[in-house]
Parts: C-alpha cells; sequence; structure tokens
C-alpha cells in the first residue's frame, strides 16, 4: 500500500511528492539551545529603543504573569517573582543614558525604583500591554494593571497609554524575526514535512485498520522521542471520495468518527505543529490512499491531481504578492485579481508564526 502525499502548501510542488524526501532535523543539547535562544533574543531586545522612537512612545513597562510579549523578550521559562521591564527611546540630550531597565521585586521599594528612573527620564508617553482588541498588546493582567497605577501613582499613571500606537509597538516586536533564526526554523519545518511524510506512509497506516486518531498519536509520540513539542494536538481528517469538500466530519457522532479505519482510495488531511527553540511551525498536507495494484501518481483521481496544480498556481500568485510594504489587503486584493483573469476559483487564508503558532503579523485573508 502507498500513500501519495500531496503537498499543497509547497509552492512549484510536483503533483505528489516532494522530490527530496524530507528528513527529521535533531536538536542541539539543551544547553547549546539554551545559547542559541540567548543570543538570538539579546538581538531581538536590541531594536526595542528603536521601536520606542518609530511609534513615538517613551517608555513601557511589562509586568509578573508573563503577558504576551514577555515569551519575545526573554527564552527562560517564567518570571521571577514579580518581573518588570522597563525600556526607554534612545535620548536626545543624553546617548549614554541606559534604554533599558529590569527589576525583580515583589515588595513595595520596587515602584520606588521604578519611580526614581521615571523622574530622570520623565517620559510623556508610557505603553502598557492593555489594548482591549489586540491580543499581543493586551497581555497585561488587570491586576498587575492596577498594581502599577497604585505603586507609581497617578502622576505616572496618567502617562499610561494602551492606544493603537502603543499596540504596534507590541506587534511589530513580536511579528518581527531576527535572521539568525531562520535557518533553525527552516529545519524545525523539514521536520514536520518528515514526521507528516512518514505518517502518510504504509509504515503507519493499514488501510482498513488505522483510524485518524490512530494517526493523529503517533504523530505526538514521534515529535516527543525528537525532542520537540507542539502547541496543538495534530488533526487528521479522513474524507471519503462522496464527501462533500469542506463537511469530511460533520454530522458524524465523535465516537463513530473516533473508530472509522482509514480505507483505500480516502483522501487524507492533516493540521500539524512543531514547537522548539521558542519558535512554532504550522502545516497542513493532504494525502491520497491508492488502492491495491495502483503505483503511481497518474492513479491518483483527475481532479485531485487538477486541484493541486490549481493550489500550487494559487500559492504561486500569492508568493509573488506578498511584497514587504503591503497590507495584507492589498496583498489579497491583487491575488484576487489574478485569480479572476485565469478563471481560479479559492480560498486565501494566511497568518504569521514565529513567537506563537498564529503569530503577529500580516493577515491575508481570513
Amino acid at each position: 500500500m502507498k500513500l501519495t502525499l500531496l503537498t499543497a502548501l509547497a509552492a512549484a510542488a510536483p503533483l505528489c511528492a516532494a522530490t527530496e524526501k524530507p528528513t527529521y532535523q535533531h536538536l542541539p543539547s539543551l544547553r547549546e539551545q539554551s545559547a542559541l535562544q540567548e543570543k538570538w533574543y539579546a538581538e531581538r531586545r536590541a531594536s526595542i529603543p528603536g521601536l520606542l522612537e518609530k511609534h513615538g512612545i517613551d517608555a513601557c513597562q511589562r509586568e509578573y504573569a508573563e503577558d504576551t510579549v514577555f515569551w519575545s523578550l526573554t527564552p527562560a521559562f517564567s518570571a521571577r517573582r514579580r518581573t518588570t521591564m522597563l525600556f526607554f527611546a534612545p535620548s536626545a540630550s543624553d546617548p549614554s543614558l541606559a534604554t533599558a531597565h529590569t527589576f525583580v521585586d515583589n515588595t513595595p521599594r520596587l515602584w520606588d525604583e521604578v519611580r526614581g528612573v521615571l523622574a530622570r527620564r520623565d517620559p510623556a508617553r508610557i505603553a502598557v500591554n492593555a489594548h482591549p482588541e489586540i491580543a499581543f498588546a493586551s497581555g497585561l493582567h488587570a491586576g498587575e494593571l492596577a498594581a502599577a497605577r497604585r505603586g507609581l501613582g497617578d502622576a505616572w499613571a496618567d502617562r499610561f497609554v494602551a492606544d493603537d500606537d502603543a499596540a504596534m509597538l507590541a506587534v511589530e516586536y513580536v511579528g518581527t524575526q531576527e535572521a539568525a533564526r531562520l535557518p533553525w526554523y527552516r529545519r524545525m519545518q523539514e521536520t514536520a514535512w518528515a514526521v507528516i511524510t512518514e505518517g502518510f506512509s504504509e509504515r503507519v497506516v493499514a488501510p482498513g485498520r488505522t483510524t485518524a486518531r490512530d494517526v493523529e498519536w503517533w504523530m505526538r509520540e514521534q515529535i516527543q522521542s525528537l525532542n520537540y513539542t507542539t502547541w496543538f494536538h495534530p488533526s487528521v481528517t479522513i474524507i471519503k471520495p462522496d464527501t462533500p469538500w469542506g463537511a469530511a466530519a460533520v454530522e458524524k457522532p465523535e465516537q463513530e468518527q473516533e473508530d472509522e479505519p482509514i480505507q483505500h482510495g480516502d483522501l487524507l488531511h492533516v493540521d500539524f505543529g512543531l514547537s522548539a527553540l521558542g519558535m512554532h511551525t504550522d502545516t497542513q498536507h493532504l494525502a491520497y490512499v491508492l488502492a491495491p495494484g495502483q503505483t503511481s501518481h497518474d492513479d491518483v483521481p483527475r481532479g485531485f491531481r487538477d486541484g493541486l496544480r490549481k493550489g500550487n498556481r494559487l500559492q504561486d500568485m500569492t508568493r509573488r504578492h506578498m511584497v514587504p510594504g503591503r497590507t495584507g489587503n492589498e496583498i489579497l486584493a491583487a491575488i484576487r485579481r489574478e485569480m479572476r483573469d485565469e478563471g481560479l476559483e479559492g480560498k486565501i487564508y494566511c497568518h504569521a508564526v514565529g513567537d506563537w503558532g498564529h503569530s503577529a503579523g500580516t493577515l491575508i485573508g481570513m
């Protein structure tokens, strides 16, 4: 039995399988991982003063309870006691002044120290992560915000801002990746492809016996054996030949879905992500289960092959129009125009990945 992988997310991919088989990329030792991450995060934090200047913010404050941006500031497991980080835009009058301060203190002395730093710098606008709608700029717990207001007093609390300009400071910081991380991100992505390739193969799937849940848990066990983890449980769906597209698991009791085995002629879909080194992947692939005696890509139903060809064409359009400086809506409009010209129907759904599986960055479609 063979499973033919339909790589619907690989631009310029052949109809069924990648020409080069993806291989597992093993992580370095925990000590080496820590050193890598410390270097990456130090490079990243160096960009904060410039971002503050760009977004018209004089200072920003992070509190204990690990708000969203905390995990993009440090590879630490958690904050220690109450950890307060205060960042400043560069001083025009005295460039030698420090632009970053960290306080680890649970006592009232914390606020005396913070007030002292603020008094020396006298910022007009202090960004706090309390935006009402943008997740990457709203991680400051309500209790911590109240504590900061009480501890610093009205004179400084009145300078707190959580408007759209302040929110974009957090969004841009979380969404911008330093180049040093990219080689390891590519290795993580290759590992994700390798897990899917093996999971959608005769080594794991026995038609008539193996269920979608069996494949999901095999994937979980496989990534754990490689010392990776995941940010969501893998989702494998069986799409039967007579199932309308998009309705694969609808109107079936959960237990029936659990027990239903994969059969020859089924189309399989997986949504799968890896986590390591403070980064996350997010991949969706399709596979077709060949019938006994079928051995080539030509044995895959013509409709699937045509659909994949159109999907790859749509990917090419998307990649070409993803130009730095364009908004997601501008990119989407350009793709839709080209789709209309070529008579293609489809949906566009692109989101950023990186520090989070659904990370800060440009959204295209949705």
